[in-house]
């Protein structure tokens, strides 16, 4: 996503579509997280989470080699304004720790009616729900600030985005720009 860094609202205006501020969700395999909008105080963790993820994750959600994220694209990421541009994080204990184990996000892509979504879930969290119970909560937020079509760009050979994807009723086709992509879409 390429949404450029925004400020963070004032706290009685930070959530105006969200219904509470945090959530714990259990997941398929009964291991429990916090689900909440992302915060800039959550810098750190999402730092954390882009350097624990396999080199193969780190090209899938950023379509390209990187070891670590720059303090630009960490602005980027933790910035968001929960209207044109909203992220959920999902928090896990870990030996004591509160660690970010998935991320979901979107942003307007232009006119207000499309905006292009991610998800990343940390490898050890995968294959429990998590995508699909962050990217639920993306898509909810998406209808309820007017947006009608949400997007995602990914690596053709992206096999768990895929399955994410047509589990959750996104349409695929090949990114006519580049063979080696395909594009998802959802109409909400």
């Amino acid at each position: 996503m390429s949404a450029a860094p925004t400020a963070h609202p004032p706290a009685d205006a930070a959530f105006p579509a969200l219904a509470g501020d945090h959530w714990i969700e259990t997941l398929n395999d009964g291991s429990r997280v916090l689900v909440r909008p992302i915060r800039p105080q959550d810098r750190e963790r999402e730092s954390d989470l882009i350097e624990r993820l396999s080199p193969g994750a780190r090209h899938f959600r950023f379509l390209g080699t990187i070891r670590k994220a720059s303090a630009e694209l960490l602005n980027q990421l933790v910035n968001v304004d929960y209207q044109r541009s909203m992220a959920f994080v999902a928090l896990a204990h870990d030996n004591g720790v509160l660690r970010e184990v998935g991320v979901s996000r979107y942003s307007a892509s232009g006119d207000d009616r499309h905006c292009e979504c991610a998800v990343t879930v940390a490898d050890d969290w995968q294959h429990r729900g998590l995508g699909v119970l962050l990217m639920r909560h993306l898509i909810g937020v998406a209808r309820k600030n007017g947006f009608r079509q949400m997007f995602s760009i990914d690596d053709a050979a992206n096999e768990p985005m895929r399955e994410l994807a047509d589990y959750l009723g996104f349409h695929r086709r090949r990114d006519p720009e580049d063979a080696a992509q395909v594009i998802h879409t959802l109409d909400l």
